[in-house]
């Protein structure tokens, strides 16, 4: 190698992501979408500098259909070059540590396993089949219930997934389309019946359901404490009561066209509002965040019927 030789190869060398990336072709071929997924450099750096790096007989490619795979030319690589490579790669080097890293969590998910980046956050990434509503039929499926008051139905979305786990199910909504909807979605269910009704002004007996469901239903009710004693009034002695409310936050601006008349619920105050109604209060907390902002908060209360 004469002295402008030596100075190409330095100048090759003398950028962090060429070497990178030679680090990884080193012992295999990949794709650009798998140097950028492992890198994360973006796919137009990996592309010019594979580029660099193949005009400079450093690395060698290949087509394969619609794509291209490199490789570093290690047969032909200029002494110099594989003397600062085997230097470079050798060494404890958390950047490069971290690239081989990914690459083997990128083999194990082409093989069909999850990436290590997954455990303790699989509820943040999809998985074929892995979805929210999957796993609410699945977890339905370990209830057994008896009489069920869905109070706010909405079109029966929920009910859907309980439905053949009641011995009863019944379904109230004031918005008669949501009504139509419901029986509509639900009419393969002989244990369902859907009907217009007013949680303020519940038109069943007392004591007439074994759990009264409150799902997204106080922040619309004009009374919620009313609401709140009238599902009470029906719920059976030993009888339990579920609510998921809005936690209390400060966007009217987003929640009021939903129609929504009240800004949420704190887990205090749904603690007291169930105590007022003559429940025995066993929980009442944020039961989850939305991971977009505003980052609403969901709260969770559940109340039994001592007598």
């Amino acid at each position: 190698m004469n002295l402008s030789q030596y100075v190409g190869t330095l100048n090759l060398l003398g950028d962090e992501s060429r070497i990178r990336l030679c680090a990884l072709l080193r012992e295999r071929e990949l794709s650009v979408t798998d140097l950028v997924r492992v890198t994360g450099i973006s796919q137009s750096r990996v592309s010019t500098h594979l580029a660099r790096l193949r005009e400079g007989g450093f690395v060698r490619d290949r087509r394969d259909g619609q794509h291209s795979f490199y490789a570093l030319a290690v047969d032909t690589l200029p002494p110099t070059a594989k003397a600062i490579l085997d230097e470079t790669t050798s060494a404890a080097d958390p950047t490069l540590e971290g690239d081989r890293r990914r690459l083997s969590e990128l083999d194990a998910e082409q093989r069909g396993a999850l990436p290590e980046s997954f455990i303790g956050k699989m509820d943040l990434h999809y998985s074929p089949g892995r979805t929210w509503p999957s796993l609410v039929v699945g977890i339905a499926a370990l209830l057994r219930l008896g009489d069920v008051l869905d109070a706010g139905s909405g079109d029966g979305a929920v009910a859907g997934y309980l439905a053949p786990h009641c011995r009863s199910l019944t379904c109230i909504d004031a918005n008669a389309r949501m009504i139509e909807a419901a029986n509509e979605r639900l009419a393969r269910y002989e244990n369902v019946r859907a009907q217009v009704a007013d949680v303020h002004e519940l038109p069943f007996a007392k004591a007439s359901f074994d759990a009264v469901l409150v799902f997204h239903t106080l922040t619309y009710a004009e009374n919620p404490e009313r609401a709140l004693a009238e599902c009470a009034r029906v719920l059976r002695p030993g009888g339990r009561i579920v609510v998921l409310s809005l936690d209390q936050h400060e966007q009217r601006e987003i929640t009021a066209p939903y129609g929504e008349r009240h800004t949420g619920f704190s887990p205090r105050t749904l603690r007291n509002m169930l105590a007022r109604a003559g429940l025995a209060v066993t929980s009442s907390q944020v039961a989850c965040r939305e991971s977009k902002k505003p980052h609403f908060q969901v709260v969770l209360a559940i109340a039994e019927k001592t007598k």
